[in-house]
């Protein structure tokens, strides 16, 4: 690509970005990169001074400096470190202390000396806080000012922990953080009510003073800041975008981070485009969107006022191509998610063939598959699909303490008013409240109470399959070695799960698998868990002849929904329907009124679920379709 049409193409961008194809290699280019600056740095006789982050997105830079120390023999004995943040009130040993993670994740591992590694302090008292915050500025003006500083970025657009509000000539300092930043700091802490509400940080002026920046994101979850970050206007809303003010920087990003850029995004905008079926699909219906007409009231006038003009002379006159897109998208709506029987399914997105399938339904919780599509889950049942449910995890670390407590005391109550020996059921409970009494925030459980919690959801599941329509021996539970083993151990082996997987996958011989398909957080047990699904089915596809006519469908959660335009298979649900669905939520008592991992959404998952579909249905009948209650989506994974 020539320059001129590299700046064509990035126009809207305001500062540098470099787009790799995945994590793994964008975090060796940066760690390259802060390589090169020690390296120099040693030849000089001089120090290198790193300013670092923490959290998920620069783990794989730390690993592979660490790669570099060991097998190429990179030292770390002229680097001074100081990091960005840390919460307070922090102890250093905890185990979401910033000191904890650096030294696990880095310092443990090289030849750093350990005099020279500066992190704030989290056990100051209040008074000292301010001397001791000139003081951080102060050495690090001493020691020349920072090489490099190493940047993630939060969903509030918050560098380092300076929140939106913040102000560009910033120092360091004590600051109160973001709701929205504690909630999504709520699974480390066993909760948001025990995150805490202060932390102390570099400001933006001393980020800017760093000779160079670097800014990460990884996964789509980061797509939407980061596309304000780089594209809108600078605003102490978004903290993150003061940087467009710095000579200095550049964001690095995996694919996923960068999809919401104008230049992946919407294309069209900003260059010539070979024009295929996806992209066409795309454009037409954002273009409907965002002039809020009906596909086929789009008029050639409107194509080429908002950057589609080629497309219209290429593939014109604009109302064929209204009238091929508005049918590609009816086409997806199918009451019949199994296929429908002695129909033609030339233009309908599942088989008709065989009459009646058998169904695999994966659910990475155990109550996924009845808030993400238990319409589509009822439906298949009623209309005679042999339909079988997989719960893959436990879901153990997601009930409150006193739920399990009540269960007990029920059995206990119960053992007794029928004669029974309830001796082994009073010492369990009195164990179970003797270590909730001492248990400290994120403290794992002993495995008696994962055990009843674990026993809790398994219920609750039971009960909402059994409301869909399934008889028991269609109810299968997994509880996949890896959720549990993760909890102990930072690295994790997924062969037994997939080995697992592969054998109920045998079993059952499917001609439909529904699976999460949440990819926005890699992290999530969602993601884990397709990845075990798709493992173990490329593995069957050499071997089993059944698998060639195995369809994979993916559904996602209460959060987010697919875009439209991404919408293979759209099952519209009736008022009766989406009540229906709403009782089989209902049976997952324990995740009802006040989840123990809610997220960022306040609302029950009920009526998040019924939310997103309601708006997946308004969409469709904004481009011109029929007003449906609800719709759930679907969209086919090859693989």
């Amino acid at each position: 690509m020539s320059r001129l049409n590299l700046l064509e193409e990035t126009r809207f961008e305001k500062l540098p970005v470099s787009i790799f194809p995945d994590k793994e290699i964008a975090s060796k280019a940066v760690a390259a990169k802060i390589a090169t600056i020690i390296r120099a740095k040693q030849a000089a006789g001089e120090k290198a001074i790193l300013g670092l982050a923490t959290g998920v997105t620069p783990l794989q830079v730390y690993a592979e400096l660490i790669r570099l120390h060991k097998e190429e023999g990179l030292s770390f004995h002229n680097v001074v470190t100081f990091n960005l943040d840390e919460y307070y009130p922090m102890q250093p040993q905890a185990e979401q202390s910033y000191v904890r993670f650096m030294h696990e994740n880095l310092f443990d591992h090289v030849d750093i000396d350990p005099a020279n590694i500066n992190i704030p302090n989290g056990t100051l008292q209040p008074e000292k806080i301010n001397e001791y915050c000139l003081e951080y500025e102060k050495k690090i003006t001493e020691m020349g000012g920072l090489d490099i500083q190493i940047l993630g970025i939060g969903r509030t657009g918050h560098i380092g922990f300076n929140e939106p509000g913040s102000a560009p000539n910033s120092g360091t300092r004590v600051v109160t953080l973001h709701d929205l930043t504690r909630r999504d700091a709520a699974h480390d802490f066993g909760g948001k009510a025990n995150v805490p509400v202060k932390a102390i940080t570099m400001g933006i002026g001393t980020i800017f003073k760093a000779r160079e920046i670097v800014l990460m994101a990884w996964s789509g979850k980061k797509a939407p800041i980061i596309r304000k970050a780089v594209e809108g206007e600078i605003s102490s809303d978004v903290p993150a975008t003061y940087l467009q003010l710095s000579d200095n920087v550049e964001f690095v990003l995996d694919q996923e981070a960068a999809a919401e850029l104008t230049r992946f995004n919407t294309p069209w905008l900003v260059k010539d485009l070979i024009w295929d079926e996806k992209t066409i699909k795309k454009a037409v219906i954002w273009l409907a969107k965002t002039l809020n007409k009906p596909i086929l009231k789009l008029t050639e006038e409107d194509y080429n006022n908002h950057g589609m003009s080629q497309l219209a002379t290429e593939k014109g006159p604009v109302y064929d191509i209204n009238i091929h897109i508005f049918n590609k998208i009816q086409h997806t709506i199918t009451g019949w998610p199994g296929g429908k029987p002695n129909a033609d399914d030339s233009q309908r997105p599942e088989r008709r063939d065989p009459a009646k399938k058998r169904v695999l339904l994966f659910s990475p919780h155990p109550d996924d598959d009845v808030i993400s599509m238990g319409g589509t889950f009822i439906r298949l049942a009623d209309q005679g699909h042999e339909v079988h449910v997989a719960y893959q995890t436990s879901g153990n670390t997601a009930v409150w303490d006193d739920d399990a407590l009540r269960f007990v005391e029920f059995a206990v109550d119960f053992g007794k008013s029928v004669g029974q020996n309830t001796d082994g059921l009073e010492k369990l409970y009195g164990d179970m409240k003797s270590f909730m009494d001492g248990k400290s925030p994120n403290q794992e459980d002993i495995p008696q109470i994962l055990k009843v919690k674990g026993l809790i959801r398994k219920g609750e599941a039971i009960a909402g399959a059994r409301f869909a329509g399934l008889p028991d021996e269609n109810i299968h539970f997994m509880d996949l070695p890896f959720y549990d083993r993760a909890k102990k151990q930072k690295k994790v082996s997924y062969e037994d799960d997939i080995l697992q997987t592969m054998e109920l996958l045998k079993q059952i011989k499917p001609h439909q698998v529904y699976a999460a398909g949440d990819f926005a957080d890699p992290h999530g047990t969602h993601k884990i868990c397709f990845n075990i699904i798709h493992e173990a089915l490329r593995r069957l596809k050499a071997t089993e002849d059944w698998i060639s006519d195995c369809w994979l469908w993916l559904y996602r959660g209460a959060w987010h929904e697919f875009d439209i335009h991404e919408i293979e298979m759209a099952v519209p649900l009736s008022p009766q329907e989406v009540e229906r669905k709403r009782f089989a939520i209902f049976k997952h008592q324990s995740q009802k009124d006040r989840p123990v991992f809610p997220g960022d959404d306040a609302r029950e998952f009920w009526v998040r679920a019924e939310d997103r579909t309601k708006e997946t249905a308004r969409g469709y009948n904004q481009l011109g379709l029929a007003e449906y209650e609800a719709i759930e989506a679907f969209v086919r994974f090859k693989y």
